[in-house]
């Protein structure tokens, strides 16, 4: 049985930062995170929409308006076939809002998938493209999710033609889709229809190579 929930998301990129060029692995290792220090390079800023802001202990993302997506990255880096980490906690009151994964982002477009879940269980797989309505490629509900809605520990296999996401160490569901094979990766939180309810703290982004 297919779930749909439909979000008419406004976009908006939160300011990016740019990395040191990336002369080796070893200079620049993949992107890890406790979001002790501000100046450790995700992109920032508050406005009447939303807020992206290292505080609480974490990077913390605020959306202010309903169907309305805010995400940050680490860098500017292309990126492929990696997995990433985060710790999330849910300071929200809508069990509709959607957070989680930004992958293969192509540039500062708003070409890329975002993957995440709802506290009430909900995840999808969505690509989103420059032109066109955003494409929901998987969705549906989870009981590991949902008893976990506060706080988990969400995973993501951003690989080239297939993603899967996983809350804490368990497979949820995959989806093959080649579109964008490699780019920037990052966060996101998007709101559904109340105002003013959606706020996730992330904490403890690791990123490594799949098959490492």
């Amino acid at each position: 049985m297919k779930y749909l929930r439909v979000f008419i998301f406004v976009l908006v990129l939160a300011s990016l930062a740019c990395g040191m060029p990336n002369l080796s692995s070893l200079l620049n290792p993949l992107p890890s995170d406790n979001f002790s220090s501000s100046s450790s390079g995700w992109g920032t800023g508050t406005d009447s929409f939303s807020s992206v802001q290292y505080s609480n202990g974490g990077l913390t993302m605020q959306v202010f308006e309903p169907y309305y997506v805010t995400w940050s990255t680490p860098d500017v880096k292309v990126y492929e076939n990696v997995h990433m980490e985060v710790d999330v906690a849910n300071q929200g009151s809508d069990d509709e809002a959607l957070f989680g994964f930004v992958c293969n982002e192509q540039g500062t477009t708003n070409a890329f998938y975002y993957i995440g879940v709802s506290p009430d269980g909900y995840y999808a797989f969505i690509k989103s493209s420059v032109v066109g309505d955003d494409v929901y490629l998987k969705e549906g509900f989870s009981d590991v999710i949902s008893a976990n809605s506060l706080s988990m520990r969400l995973g993501l296999d951003c690989a080239n033609g297939s993603s899967t996401l996983y809350v804490n160490g368990q497979v949820i569901d995959t989806v093959s889709d080649s579109s964008y094979t490699s780019g920037s990766i990052g966060l996101f939180a998007a709101s559904a229809e109340i105002r003013n309810s959606t706020a996730v703290i992330f904490d403890n982004f690791v990123t490594t190579k799949l098959g490492e």
